[in-house]
C-alpha cells in the first residue's frame, strides 16, 4: 500500500473547519495486489511519483503486516449477478457477462430500483435518454439481457404495464469497484 500526501490550496471565501490542520493535505491510498499493474493504474502510480519528485507532494510507502491475510471473497453463487459499477462490468457467478451499453444501463437502472414497475416509455426516457424510439425497442433489449443472464430470473414482465426487477433476483450493485 502506498500513501501520497499532496498539500491542497485554500479557496478564497471558504473558511477552514474549526479543527483545521496547519497544512491541509489530500491523502491517496492505493491498495496494490501482487502481480502486474493495469496500464491505467501504472499511469496513476507514475503520476503520483512525478508529483512527489517535483516537491508538490510527499510519497510514503506503508506496508501492511505480512501476517494479516486478506479476507477471501466468498464464492459466488452460480446465478448471483454482481454489477461492478466502477468498472462497468457484470459478473454472474465466476463468469463475466459482456453487455452492450444499453443492456448494462437497463440492468443497473432496474437493480437500483427494486420492486418498482416501469413502463416502456419510462425506461426509454430514463435509460435511453429519449422517448422517440419505438416502445418495442425495450422488449428487444430485455429479451437479449435475459438471454445473456440465462439461469437467473432478473427481469420480470408485468403484463399490460412494463418491466421490473424480479423479486427472486440474486443481484447486487457494487459502486466501489
Amino acid at each position: 500500500m502506498s500513501v501520497v500526501a499532496i498539500p491542497t490550496r485554500r479557496h478564497p471565501g471558504v473558511r477552514p473547519p474549526a479543527r483545521a490542520r496547519t497544512s491541509p493535505t489530500l491523502t491517496i491510498t492505493l491498495d496494490l495486489v501482487p502481480g502486474p499493474l493495469s496500464p491505467r493504474l501504472a499511469r496513476l502510480v507514475q503520476l503520483l511519483g512525478e508529483l512527489a519528485e517535483s516537491g508538490e507532494g510527499q510519497l510514503r510507502a506503508v506496508e501492511e503486516p505480512a501476517s494479516a491475510p486478506r479476507p477471501a471473497a466468498p464464492p459466488a453463487a452460480p446465478d448471483h449477478v454482481r454489477i461492478l459499477a466502477g468498472s462497468r462490468m457484470v459478473r454472474q457467478g465466476d463468469r463475466i457477462i459482456a453487455l452492450t451499453r444499453i443492456e448494462y444501463e437497463l440492468l443497473l437502472f432496474l437493480a437500483e430500483r427494486p420492486r418498482r414497475v416501469f413502463t416502456r416509455l419510462q425506461l426509454l426516457s430514463s435509460v435511453w435518454g429519449y422517448e422517440h424510439a419505438v416502445a418495442r425497442t425495450v422488449d428487444v433489449h430485455v429479451r437479449r439481457l435475459r438471454a445473456k443472464l440465462a439461469g437467473s430470473e432478473v427481469v420480470t414482465t408485468v403484463y399490460g404495464v412494463g418491466y421490473r426487477l424480479a423479486d427472486e433476483a440474486l443481484i447486487s450493485v457494487d459502486h466501489s469497484s
